[in-house]
């Protein structure tokens, strides 16, 4: 599965959300800012771009009008993140297929990434299950008479 590009200035929170996004089983690349974030998404091709409004260098908007002028990038789905109390208006006109305001709820942005991203998150590794011993096994095991 192609990684999620996270896009957030906030080392805190941009950690945060890497540290999720891989316990969910996902693949993670980061960028502090929209020209890092351009770099980055056209040498990993994520399947979705997770993207702070506010960002130095090059914002989130700038960003989105620039990948959305690219057709090599330009259908990646976007979630956006942003602390703005108006901040569906403020996307309405960027064509992203999500909206969350921060903080943000983990488990909805996890339910949106499984929906955007198009496939489950690989399996996470799991001690195997313990099954109960039947038949000759149990016998052999069992410290009583057979």
């Amino acid at each position: 599965m192609r990684p999620i590009l996270v896009v957030e200035d906030d080392p805190d929170v941009r950690d945060a959300l890497r540290l999720v996004l891989e316990q969910a089983g996902y693949g993670v690349v980061c960028a502090a800012e929209g020209r890092e974030a351009l770099d980055r998404l056209r040498d990993c091709a994520p399947s979705l771009i997770l993207l702070d409004l506010m960002l130095p260098v090059m914002d989130g908007f700038e960003f989105r009008v620039q990948q959305l002028q690219d057709p090599a990038i330009a259908g990646i789905p976007v979630i956006v993140f942003s602390c703005g109390a108006d901040i569906q208006e403020k996307v309405a006109p960027m064509r992203v297929a999500a909206c969350l305001r921060k903080p943000v709820d983990v488990d909805a942005l996890l339910d949106l990434i499984r929906v955007l991203a198009g496939a489950h998150p690989p399996a996470r590794r799991r001690p195997p299950r313990r099954r109960p011993i039947r038949g000759a096994a149990a016998r052999r095991r069992s410290s009583g008479p057979a």
